[in-house]
């Protein structure tokens, strides 16, 4: 049995990391959309919605714009979905008992400890891509009144800005890239830098692995033929994927939205500074109410459900076994 686990792990990484790579190619644009809705304040819209966001990215900064961010992403989202997967996989593994059937409770477990692991690239992968994703949205709002030069020292605000918007070309977002972020972190706060924000990433991505994993199994689970032939079509588990993704997605997305505003080190003009989770939670209850927690929370379902469907379906096809030479039959599958 230890064999076939030793023989097992590397093909769910290498699954895990097809997934996500193939995942975030699909919707990263939705994505790029969900963190400048979370960013931007009330009283300083410059995007209605998720459409709109789109549509004014791609006048304003072309069709690749809708990807800044994506190369950091994709680098990263291979180890992040395979250690995520596959953490998963080997901690119900381990509480199983002679291969018994998991309780519910022992399914959450699995997922909080595969969260857990998991921010070990997440919190960087994250940080750098939201200081992407952002730069297009503070351009915008520099565009709209050039005489209002934005703050680019990091966490710093300016002046309060006007809420019209347009699409006419004007000063052009600093082009950074992110081993330059990389480096000016490393250089003025140390490895710490790139982990600013792990609070509330743990706060989002554990609680997501307690609901989707155990959420998926079972849904998954009655796509089954029978109980003699547990064989699922590929179609089932890409469905169980998106529902169970797109209900843990909504159900943290509040958790998300402090996150990205902790995360994000540009400020744009008029916006305020927070010095952990509490005082962020604090002040977006204090100006902009409730609902700002639900920023973005459609784009947020609409990124995660293909996502999940993807993975899961590249995950339990098995190619990281057809790759090495193995067939999902031949190895342990937990």
């Amino acid at each position: 049995m230890a064999q076939q686990q030793q023989i097992s792990l590397p093909a769910k990484l290498i699954n895990g990391g097809i997934a996500g790579m193939v995942g975030v190619t699909c919707v990263f644009p939705i994505d790029l959309a969900k963190t400048r809705l979370q960013n931007q304040r009330s009283g300083q819209q410059i995007y209605k919605n998720m459409m709109d966001c789109l549509v004014k990215t791609v006048k304003s900064e072309g069709y690749f714009g809708m990807y800044r961010g994506a190369a950091v992403n994709l680098t990263l989202v291979t180890p992040e979905k395979a250690i995520k997967l596959a953490a998963n996989d080997f901690f119900r593994h381990m509480l199983s008992k002679d291969g018994g059937k998991l309780t519910v409770f022992k399914e959450m477990l699995a997922g909080c400890c595969a969260g857990m692991c998991q921010v070990i690239v997440t919190t960087p992968m994250e940080m750098l891509k939201i200081q992407l994703q952002d730069a297009g949205r503070i351009a915008a709002q520099q565009r709209v009144m050039p005489t209002v030069v934005t703050t680019l020292k990091m966490g710093g605000t300016s002046a309060v800005l006007s809420r019209s918007y347009n699409t006419i070309p004007g000063p052009q977002a600093m082009r950074i890239s992110a081993i330059q972020i990389t480096r000016e972190l490393l250089r003025t706060k140390g490895v710490t830098g790139l982990y600013r924000g792990l609070g509330a990433t743990l706060m989002r991505d554990i609680p997501f692995s307690v609901v989707y994993f155990p959420l998926f199994a079972h849904v998954h689970q009655l796509g089954q033929h029978s109980s003699d032939d547990p064989s699922v079509p590929f179609y089932w588990s890409f469905l169980s994927g998106c529902l169970a993704g797109s209900i843990a997605a909504v159900a943290v997305s509040p958790c998300d939205v402090v996150k990205t505003r902790l995360q994000s080190l540009r400020k744009g003009t008029n916006e305020e500074t927070y010095s952990g989770v509490v005082d962020c939670i604090r002040k977006i209850l204090r100006k902009e109410g409730p609902g700002a927690f639900l920023k973005g929370a459609t784009c947020r379902a609409l990124v995660i459900a293909p996502l999940f469907g993807i993975a899961q379906v590249v995950y339990f096809v098995g190619v990281g076994e057809f790759l090495l030479g193995y067939t999902p039959y031949n190895i342990c599958s937990a």
